[in-house]
């Protein structure tokens, strides 16, 4: 007979960070399979293990289930594109550099993300959520522009910020319809598109 210590021994207990980031990835998982407004917290704790009310512990509601999935996408996000563009010698560099980043991690999180993009019955506080990754995207790449064209005006770098932001997730979601579409690629359309205008003669002016 096998006894508990024993059991316990070749099962270590999860600690709490790990089963939360366990949980956050299930709830991704499942969100990006059904979208959001079809899927049950008891669906969710099914699949990771776990009983109902133990997943209201960690989370408090689906809807905090769902904003520490885009939460814990804020930050990857980030810590993705400042990896990316941290060796970068030039503005060119800087936004293809960030092109590609993006566009390899809304790859490996192709269905989750386009979900919470496109998702009709998102709440308030997740639509905000949302946003302010945008708002976190817009004022890393308005910074790393200021530090290569430092004679553009802060309003323009805004803008071009802002434009940089719709136009990379519109590609994405046309990536979604054109797996074969590599990140290298998509980040040389975007080049052809805004890199041209910034480096043209008329923008320097």
């Amino acid at each position: 007979m096998i006894s508990n210590e024993s059991v316990r021994t070749r099962r270590p207990r999860m600690s709490r960070a790990d089963r939360e980031q366990q949980m956050l990835d299930v709830a991704e998982e499942v969100f990006a399979e059904r979208g959001y407004g079809a899927v049950s917290m008891e669906e969710i704790a099914e699949r990771v293990g776990l009983s109902k009310p133990m997943l209201y512990e960690y989370f408090g509601s689906k809807e905090g289930l769902l904003l520490g999935v885009i939460r814990r996408a804020r930050g990857e996000l980030r810590e993705t594109t400042e990896q990316a563009v941290g060796a970068a010698g030039s503005p060119e560099e800087v936004m293809r550099r960030g092109y590609i980043a993006y566009f390899r991690f809304n790859g490996a999180h192709r269905r989750a993300w386009l979900v919470l993009l496109q998702e009709p019955v998102l709440m308030r506080s997740a639509a905000e959520e949302i946003e302010a990754i945008r708002r976190q995207q817009s004022e890393m790449m308005v910074g790393l522009l200021a530090a290569h064209l430092p004679d553009r005006p802060r309003r323009a770098l805004e803008a071009y910020a802002e434009s940089m932001i719709g136009a990379c997730e519109r590609t994405a979601l046309w990536l979604a319809r054109n797996p074969e579409v590599t990140p290298e690629e998509a980040a040389d359309h975007l080049m052809d598109l805004t890199w041209t205008g910034l480096a043209s003669p008329a923008a320097n002016s």
